[in-house]
């Protein structure tokens, strides 16, 4: 059997706010940061997104998302202590953006370089990898800790994904494909930005090092889909229906059902259909098909999608307004790479709530 693990602290840096906290609370309250940002459309009007309230829009590209990463991470650090986050056995693993105008491979090189040197400047000494693309890059992160866990390799793993869509280069790119959320444009999504963090162990070394538990990873999978957006009859779920089931399969009994999910649902109709199609295969997984759109409030938040939706989970069990034990995450990659991540609470739900 598999070592179980577990959340001990998470951190965010979105559009509502600066902690993982905020965030998560203003998403619940749902509070919305969507505002003219100035950058001209092709009718010469102001593009609407949601920003990051403090950083300069002068800042763009793979300098901004630095910056969102480095609060995300600043929290986690802080909240693990300094002595587990100066330890030599933290790893730290990256979802960053996949490629497109305005984010080149240099781009995510670039990145990865970056949080090394910064991590070397604060006497930090993790193991940085980029191990995630796109939006399912977070839950494919977190399987490579489970897979990593269950081979016996202990450590503290900071996963922690970025995104920022607010260059020239990608909102050109985004208009082009119609995708920007414009004036006779059906189907567009609203570009975002943030950060997230996610700090994992096996539940000994939690032990060991005294730290809370927050939530339970039942289970993440990656699957990959083969008709991808442009495909002619789009997307039938198989992929991530495949990835529901994985990330379902870790569970002890097949009573136990969804209670609350979290999807990457920005509004592209590709997508949604998808989400049908899931739905309708797989009934016996879920107490209800309502679900939380990562989208709310703080835009399409691409790589960052699956770790932030593993903290707004973690809040939620936090703060106990979750209808039952059992919350997933479901992202998805324009590459096609699908991702299921099922959290479970560290305690009992006394009651469930709307």
């Amino acid at each position: 059997m598999s070592p179980q693990v577990e959340v001990v602290a998470v951190g965010a840096r979105t559009p509502l706010g600066y902690t993982a906290e905020s965030s998560a609370a203003a998403m619940r309250a749902g509070i919305a940061r969507f505002a003219e940002y100035p950058f001209a459309d092709a009718r010469g009007e102001p593009v609407v997104v949601a920003a990051d309230g403090l950083l300069d829009s002068k800042i763009e590209g793979r300098v901004r998302m630095m910056a969102l990463l480095e609060s995300a991470l600043e929290e986690v650090e802080e909240k693990l202590g300094p002595g587990v986050a100066r330890s030599g056995g933290v790893r730290l693993l990256l979802s960053l953006p996949e490629g497109r105008p305005g984010f080149s491979e240099e781009d995510a090189a670039w990145v990865v370089a970056a949080v090394e040197a910064r991590t070397r400047a604060r006497g930090h000494h993790p193991l940085v990898e980029l191990v995630g693309r796109g939006q399912a890059g977070g839950i494919r992160a977190v399987e490579h800790v489970l897979r990593e866990c269950a081979k016996g390799r202990e450590a503290v793993f900071l996963v922690a994904g970025v995104e920022s869509y607010h260059h020239p280069e990608t909102f050109i790119w985004l208009e082009r494909e119609r995708r920007f959320a414009q004036p006779g444009i059906r189907g567009g999504f609203i570009p975002g930005e943030g950060a997230g963090c996610l700090a994992l162990v096996s539940v000994g070394l939690r032990r060991r090092l005294k730290l809370p538990g927050l939530a339970v990873v039942s289970g993440a999978c990656t699957v990959q889909e083969s008709l991808l957006r442009d495909s002619d009859t789009g997307s039938f779920g198989q992929a991530m229906t495949k990835a529901v089931e994985g990330a379902f399969a870790g569970l002890a009994t097949t009573r136990e059902k969804v209670d609350d999910l979290y999807i990457d649902l920005n509004g592209e109709r590709y997508r949604s259909e998808e989400w049908g199609f899931v739905a309708l295969r797989t009934p016996s997984i879920w107490r209800t098909t309502t679900y939380r759109s990562l989208c709310d409030g703080w835009g399409d938040v691409g790589a960052a999608a699956g770790v932030l939706g593993g903290v707004l989970a973690v809040r939620a069990f936090a703060r106990g307004y979750m209808k039952g034990p059992l919350a997933m995450v479901l992202t998805g990659s324009d590459s096609g790479l699908r991702g299921a991540m099922l959290l479970r609470s560290p305690g009992p739900i006394e009651g469930r709530v709307s």
